[in-house]
């Protein structure tokens, strides 16, 4: 028996707490199912449908601050988990992989294209062929700018005030009041 089947937590249980867990339990996939059927219904609604899609979105994500805007597609997991400030636009095509909490702060500028990916898995093959996975929390500042294609990877935080470049890919913790770009993200300047 593997220390992953000795515990003895349901999944869910495991995954809240940020330790390994197999996404395709039962419960877990009724979840995401659940937030699928709601993402759909976001992804459905016109440009002009703006109070019906907040409804939804209101339903859908764990809490979204007054005049947020997210523009169709949006993609999550459970959606439950996402916590979206005021004043917060997000462009086109969000994933926003939510097993571990994402927060997003308040007046951030979301470019089109962005994935915030909290999930990780295991370096060791056997345990990722038998499909354990586990995930690390983001959190962006407040009046944050992700530029469009921006990639942000699990467990990473960015200070208020930062401004992230097109395509950059956020390996690491990133300072409140900088400007990082590049594949890993590199700051380059202080705002």
């Amino acid at each position: 028996m593997t220390a992953y089947e000795r515990d003895h937590r349901t999944m869910r249980e495991r995954m809240e707490a940020g330790d390994a867990y197999i996404a395709d339990d039962p419960e877990l996939e009724e979840a995401s199912y659940a937030a699928r059927d709601l993402m759909a219904a976001v992804n459905a609604t016109g440009p002009r449908e703006g109070v019906r899609r907040r409804e939804l979105l209101a339903e859908l994500l764990g809490a979204i601050g007054e005049q947020t805007e997210i523009r169709p597609p949006l993609y999550v997991d459970y959606g439950r988990n996402i916590g979206i400030g005021a004043r917060t636009f997000v462009n086109f095509g969000l994933v926003a992989l939510d097993v571990a909490r994402i927060e997003i702060g308040d007046d951030v500028q979301i470019g089109p294209n962005v994935q915030l990916l909290t999930p990780t898995h295991p370096v060791e093959p056997g345990p990722r062929r038998d499909k354990w996975e586990a995930a690390e929390p983001i959190t962006i500042g407040d009046n944050v700018w992700l530029g469009g294609g921006v990639i942000v990877c699990p467990g990473v935080t960015i200070g208020a005030d930062t401004v992230v470049g097109a395509g950059s890919v956020v390996t690491k913790d990133l300072p409140a009041g900088v400007i990082a770009v590049g594949n890993p993200a590199r700051v380059i300047r202080s705002v």
